[in-house]
């Protein structure tokens, strides 16, 4: 196959997840429900915290309303391809679809890492320094964190899109993959790409890692301050604050770290899918679950609205 510089209108076509077509029918119902589930999880969590005052001043709550958001672009980057090449089995993507799909991929899911760092920060400090909480993690604060972590993750997104989008491919391109990602797009390309896979390695892992270590070392004083709290019930209470994020950050951070970890030459792209499903599509299903089965707080304020409805309708 002979190289030249991916033209606007060129298909990438992409992995069929069973060749059997008596299975597409199935996996489009179970793709569709988790796609729903995770639409209304989430969107649920984001009305909750901004119907309930409680929960809207608290900057964890502020936190995780944005971590819903960027969970719901998550999914719907990927998903609604992945349904319409299920049920019309034509697998294609045009380039230009392929580039955009990437960016909010990669943006929304580096959103993710940069606000589960917010949020391992706001427990340490309301674990290690409650007296200076209110101070330390004023509105202004909470404001500069999140929109920190989105614009530094759509600049991180542009900087991929851009280089990727520069290379060149062959004129019949088929990916083993289910969407646009980073390595599947350079493992194929005809382009010499060992400069854009170091760069994968070093600058793409310091971005994961850098919020990673934020999150280790917040939770390492957490824990150390929590080991010297007297009581036992004390030490209950202060690990039930930090129970729901420890187990998001447990769930995606092994799952991303099997799937960008790893030396270029190891990338395997059958294991990457289905990696990637787990990360992409399964966790921010998982997401609204763990939040509210998990925490007390939001289960009271779900109490709370309930018992408005239900007054409202009353009188």
């Amino acid at each position: 196959m002979t190289n030249q510089s991916q033209p606007d209108n060129s298909e990438i076509t992409l992995l069929m997840i069973s060749g059997r077509p008596e299975y597409q029918r199935l996996l489009f119902l179970l793709f569709l429900s988790i796609y729903l589930l995770t639409l209304l999880g989430n969107f649920l969590i984001v009305l909750l915290i901004r119907l309930d005052n409680h929960l809207l001043q608290a900057p964890m709550y502020f936190f995780l309303c944005h971590l819903s958001l960027a969970d719901v672009i998550f999914v719907s980057t990927t998903v609604p391809k992945i349904l319409t090449n299920l049920m019309s089995q034509t697998r294609t993507i045009t380039f230009d679809e392929c580039m955009m799909q990437m960016y909010f991929f990669l943006t929304s899911g580096n959103t993710d890492n940069f606000l589960l760092a917010c949020m391992a920060y706001d427990r340490y400090v309301a674990v290690c320094h409650p007296l200076h909480y209110v101070t330390m993690m004023s509105h202004a604060c909470c404001l500069c964190l999140v929109s920190g972590s989105w614009i530094i993750s759509g600049l991180h997104s542009l900087l991929y899109t851009l280089l990727i989008s520069r290379l060149s491919f062959c004129t019949s391109m088929e990916i083993p993959y289910l969407f646009c990602d980073v390595y599947p797009l350079l493992e194929f390309s005809c382009s010499n790409t060992r400069h854009m896979k170091v760069l994968a390695q070093t600058e793409g892992v310091v971005d994961l890692l850098g919020p990673l270590a934020v999150i280790v070392i917040s939770y390492a004083l957490i824990f150390s301050t929590i080991m010297k709290i007297p009581s036992t019930a004390g030490k209950c209470k202060a690990v039930s604050t930090c129970g729901s994020h420890l187990a998001v950050v447990i769930l995606f951070y092994s799952t991303i770290s099997c799937l960008y970890f790893q030396p270029p030459s190891g990338y395997s792209a059958q294991r990457g899918t289905f990696v990637s499903l787990l990360y992409a599509v399964v966790i921010p299903m998982l997401n609204p679950f763990i939040y509210t089965l998990r925490n007390q707080e939001v289960k009271s304020a779900i109490v709370r609205l309930l018992g408005r409805k239900r007054d409202s309708l009353r009188k």
